[in-house]
């Protein structure tokens, strides 16, 4: 929608009122913050992105002083998008930080971080030093080339689309990479986990320990990275396209992942289910939080048809893998069956439990053990299989269910007695695992946290 003159000059006298009514009532120094958008269109979802982007480099800097505001209110209009913050800290030093988030980047550029003294007066730029603002594309004073007109409107859009769609996919990619490896570092911890690597064991495993496992999910940030960024830069493209760019970066996630462990398969599994919730978690380009469906959704549609395509002329000579030949003795899809599915043992079991355990106040240690217990009591788990077979599998979903029966949340005890059972028997979940570490992933983009 664009704006006319006098829409913009009712939206001026409107913020000064406001910041009339703020200074009156709490006599403190006041950060105004709005956006530098050329042309009549004031708001669209990208200006709130890189708003909501504006916002969060503002709280970091709150956080950093060591403040939080007295107030703080924020108003999204067709007329642009305004935040308003009382902050007890005195108007140089608020100013000193507001000018260093306008220059630190080119999105900061964007920003009109105003500063008004309790009494009214305006902080200027030069009272702490620095010249007046530059313009987006020539670096001249920017009051100069807007008296001028130095430069075509079409010119100055083009340039702040480029600047707000770089920084929101630099954002984005950024906090779902975080999130990946926030969310391996999350499984591995949960402590105790039956037959596997956790804080008090190496479970039924001799070549890795949870070292292992953080030396690999460190080397896993760039590629979950490029997850985001592929998902993003292909969200305009039918889903299975994006599922196609990602083969090779989980090519060379696996080389990177191995090297970093000295030959270990820590992440195989993961590196093909959460690259898959990254890259869908980047096609939806939000910065806020996301339903676990939609990003289930989005696997779902990326992965159509994926096991047929895979399995199509499978035979026992050309079967390579334990999953190949596991789904030509049993015709069970594994990984890829359960992401064409929209991976339902996560959103079933898993999810579900972690949500609840973390809603009735407990850890997400707690939570997440009984989130994987419930992952286990169901999921035809192939590295179970191919350790010890169909029997194996069939009694460690029987305890597991057993468990969860008497103890909807189990104790450490309890769980550290089954740990010891399946360690006795060679047993390790792995499957389970890379499920759990998917469940703390879509929690994290769903709570925002």
């Amino acid at each position: 929608m664009e704006v006319t003159v006098p829409d913009m000059m009712e939206a001026r006298e409107r913020r000064a009122s406001r910041q009339r009514e703020l200074l009156t009532q709490y006599g403190e120094t006041l950060l105004c913050f709005t956006m530098n958008i050329p042309g009549p269109v004031k708001d669209s979802p990208l200006i709130r992105s890189g708003f909501a982007l504006g916002r969060q480099r503002l709280r970091q800097a709150f956080l950093r002083l060591g403040i939080r505001p007295l107030h703080e209110e924020e108003d999204l209009s067709f007329t642009g998008c305004e935040a308003f913050f009382v902050l007890p800290l005195p108007a140089l030093q608020v100013k000193r930080m507001a000018a260093d988030i306008e220059e630190d980047s080119l999105l900061g550029r964007l920003f009109d971080l105003d500063v008004l003294r309790p009494g009214g007066v305006k902080v200027e730029r030069q009272e702490i030093g620095l010249p007046g603002r530059r313009c987006l594309l020539c670096g001249n004073p920017a009051q100069v080339c807007a008296r001028s007109r130095a430069h075509a409107l079409s010119s100055l859009q083009a340039k702040t689309h480029e600047i707000l769609e770089d920084a929101v996919q630099q954002a984005v990619c950024r906090r779902i990479a975080q999130l990946s490896v926030r969310a391996l570092l999350y499984e591995v911890n949960v402590t105790p986990k039956p037959g596997l690597v956790d804080r008090a064991n190496a479970g039924s495993h001799r070549d890795m320990d949870i070292f292992t496992f953080a030396a690999s999910a460190c080397a896993l940030y760039p590629y979950y990275y490029r997850c985001a960024q592929i998902g993003f830069e292909t969200a305009s493209l039918a889903a299975p396209e994006t599922f196609a760019a990602l083969r090779a970066a989980g090519r060379m996630a696996e080389g990177e992942m191995l090297e970093a462990t000295g030959g270990v398969n820590t992440h195989k599994g993961a590196i093909f289910s959460l690259g898959l919730l990254a890259a869908a978690a980047g096609r939806t380009k939000e910065l806020e939080a996301i339903p676990a469906d939609r990003i289930l959704s989005e696997c779902r549609a990326m992965t159509a048809g994926l096991t047929a395509a895979d399995f199509a002329v499978l035979t026992p000579d050309t079967a390579q893998t334990a999953g190949q030949r596991l789904y030509l003795q049993f015709g069970l899809t594994g990984v890829r069956g359960e992401a064409e599915q929209g991976f339902p043992l996560v959103a079933l079991h898993g999810l579900p439990k972690l949500r609840e355990g973390i809603a009735a106040g407990l850890s997400p240690n707690d939570a997440g053990c009984a989130a994987l217990l419930s992952i286990m009591a169901h999921n035809t788990d192939t590295n179970i299989l191919h350790r010890g077979g169909m029997g194996a599998l069939e009694r460690v979903r029987q305890s597991a269910a057993s468990l969860l029966e008497r103890e909807p949340f189990p104790s450490a005890a309890s769980v550290a007695a089954l740990d010891e059972e399946l360690i006795r028997e060679n047993i390790s979940p792995g499957g389970s695992a890379d499920l759990l570490a998917l469940c703390f992933f879509l929690y994290f983009l769903e709570e925002a946290v």
